[in-house]
This record gives structure tokens, sequence and C-alpha cells, in this order.
């Protein structure tokens, strides 16, 4: 399918009575719903309104969805949410505790120290208005001297590629690349500068005793019993207390793209 026709694809419209919980795609479709619906649910148990979850199969179709703002609730990197913050109105509620980067790895029988060595071969990434795509072009700004990126729709299918020898390379998020690595035939080549970690935040449709008391759940969780299930589940340490600030010009990455 082309870009166009993506762009094109309506936003489903989430139930009046309901919430939907908008995720990046960075998992797969089916992946994200289910490693997240625990938390969905645990949303919707706070508000006392039934939860799904939206997530697109591309971030082209993502960002077509995320600015029409048909959703209550979004869980996703810094530079979305930074967006919604300043032209969407969202308010943020709480991020994933630490620190997101993104870490190049290749197959460990190739001796590569240096991201320059991988220039004209192929490296596998999340696609365009990710950040890993952003992260990608900060490590070969030079045009003319980069890797070809192999877009790939999940962290998934960059480990796959690059097992199957399809890919020399790929830049995919930290956290993700644990296990693969503790399964060895991989080895890191760099890891970017950490930046804040992906952030809950909310629609100005909420009103603000319920935004406010979901925030409240979310940084209580591990607290309370039902919550500490939902952490387990969704493999997520605890949420923690941050603010607009901490994200603050993250979404200027995505100055450059369509409907910006």
């Amino acid at each position: 399918m082309s870009a166009l026709a993506l762009l094109s694809v309506p936003a489903q419209v989430p139930s009046a009575e309901g919430l939907t919980l908008l995720v990046q795609p960075i998992l797969g479709e089916a992946p994200a719903q289910k490693e997240f619906q625990p938390l969905c649910d645990y949303l919707g148990a706070v508000a006392g309104r039934p939860c799904r979850i939206l997530t697109p199969t591309t971030f082209i179709a993502y960002w077509n969805i995320l600015r029409r703002g048909e959703y209550e609730l979004a869980l996703d990197a810094g530079h979305f949410t930074d967006y919604r913050i300043r032209k969407m109105g969202f308010s943020v509620l709480a991020k994933v505790s630490d620190s997101m980067s993104y870490t190049l790895i290749v197959p460990d029988t190739r001796r590569i120290t240096d991201p320059a060595e991988l220039i004209g071969q192929r490296v596998a990434t999340l696609g365009p208005l990710s950040i890993g795509a952003a992260r990608f072009d900060a490590l070969y700004p030079n045009p003319v001297r980069q890797p070809v990126i192999v877009e790939v729709a999940s962290v998934e299918d960059g480990i796959a590629l690059l097992r199957q020898q399809k890919a020399a390379a790929a830049l995919l998020p930290t956290p993700l690349v644990g296990r693969p690595l503790a399964q060895g035939g991989i080895a890191v080549v760099l890891t970017t500068e950490p930046a804040a970690h992906m952030a809950l935040s909310a629609s100005p449709r909420l009103a603000t005793e319920l935004r406010d008391k979901i925030r409240d759940a979310v940084l209580d969780a591990e607290r309370r019993d039902a919550g500490k299930k939902m952490l387990q589940r969704v493999g997520i340490e605890r949420f923690e207390p941050t603010s607009a600030g901490e994200y603050l010009n993250q979404g200027n990455v995505l100055k450059s793209y369509w409907g910006y």
C-alpha cells in the first residue's frame, strides 16, 4: 500500500462510552494489543469505562490517526508526546520509569565497531516518523553516505532480518533488544544517548477530575494489587511523575513531515 493510501485510511472512532488507548506501532498491531491490554484494562477499571487498544500497522498511518485526536489516552515516545502537548492540548500524566535509547546491533560474527562501516549496507529500523528513524538520521547526517534503510514494522521483524542475514545491522529500541542479546549471536556497536521514556498523556476531552484520577492510579500502581499485576504483565517496572518540560522540543524532529 502506498504512503498516500495509508494517509487516507480512516481512523476508528472511539465509543463515546469507552476509552481508547493509542499505542505507537513498535511491536506490530496484534502483539501491541496483547502487550498493552492489561494497562488498558487497568485504566478502564479506574475510569469505570471499557478500554480498547488502538495501534495501526505503520508510523505513517499512526501519524494520521494521532493528529485526528479521536482517542482519549496515548502511550508513546517523547517526540509524539511533545507534539500532542504543544499542538493538541494533551496533558502528560506519567512516564515509564528510566529512559529510552536505541541500540545499533550486528551479528556477532562481524567485527564492526564504527557505524561508518555500515555505509552502503542494509540496516533495519522502524519507519519514518519513529524516533528510530530520527536516531538513524543523527547517526548518518550526510544523505550520500548512509546505509540502505530497510523499514520494518516491528522490533521482532528487525531481529529476524538480522538473524536471517537479510540486514547487516539493526537500530532498535534498547529495552526490546535485551532478550535477543541474551539469546546470543548479536553484538552491540553503540547505544544512543538516552532520552525520557514513553509517556502516558490524556486528551483535553477528558474531564480534569478523571485525568487526575488516572494519573494517581498509574503513579500508585506499584502499591495496588491490581496495579502490581498490570505492571508485571506489561513488563513495566513502574510509572513515575513527569512534566511537559521533560519532553520540550522533542517534537521538533517531526517538523519536516506532512501535516505538522
